[in-house]
């Protein structure tokens, strides 16, 4: 049976005060999405010490990267996998813990490249992640073009659908879990239905029990 986990995910780094500010005035954060490398201007790049507070807490590690201004063609996409790869075997990532890309609307995404980068990842340690806005930009259309050419992509890759909106919550006012998801077949088991607390630096998160299980 599935069932849903309520997390958040942050830009900037997990402090003991930024987590206990979260634990007491949203509720337990089940895991929290991290940059494993820093972008400037966009994101703090997460340490083993954030790592190690999560887990003495409790939480679960949901990895993200960010490094990386467009999504265009597949010897790019191998290339920023690589890189994925790298930090989070740096950071002793679990063995089997999706990276999730991001792929906001303005990246210039193909279906090269979303196959470069599941194909890449399927040779290592992790697995392929797709943080996506499923309506605005190019990744839907992208997406289901390489899962059409390529069965791994729709059988490998977890998505984190952006959409709708409904605002942040606490953990007990969370929504059901209805992202919106692309046209075709795939593993939406992840959905950021609120952005940019107007209190704390969080977005709040769902989670399929199928991803929770994958995740550090």
């Amino acid at each position: 049976m599935v069932t849903y986990h309520w997390g958040v995910d942050s830009s900037q780094s997990v402090t003991r005060e930024l987590y206990n500010a979260v634990l007491n005035n949203y509720g337990k954060p089940e895991f929290w999405g991290r940059y494993i490398t820093t972008v400037g201007g966009a994101a703090e790049g997460l340490t083993r010490e954030e790592i190690s507070l999560l887990h003495s807490n409790g939480s679960k590690l949901l990895p993200i990267f960010s490094d990386f201004r467009r999504a265009v063609g597949e010897s790019h996409a191998k290339v920023v996998a690589m890189n994925a790869s790298y930090h989070a075997k740096r950071l002793g990532i679990r063995k089997g813990t999706p990276i999730f890309a991001s792929i906001g609307p303005s990246i210039d995404v193909d279906s090269s490249w979303i196959k470069g980068y599941v194909d890449y990842l399927f040779n290592t340690d992790y697995k392929p992640g797709f943080y996506h806005d499923p309506t605005e930009g190019d990744f839907a259309e992208a997406y289901c073009e390489a899962a059409s050419q390529d069965r791994r992509v729709a059988n490998q890759a977890v998505l984190w659908s952006a959409k709708p909106q409904l605002g942040v919550t606490k953990a007990n006012d969370a929504p059901k879990f209805e992202p919106i998801t692309p046209d075709c077949d795939a593993n939406v088991w992840a959905w950021q239905y609120g952005r940019d607390d107007s209190d704390l630096p969080i977005d709040t998160n769902l989670v399929d029990s199928r991803l929770f299980t994958m995740l550090d």
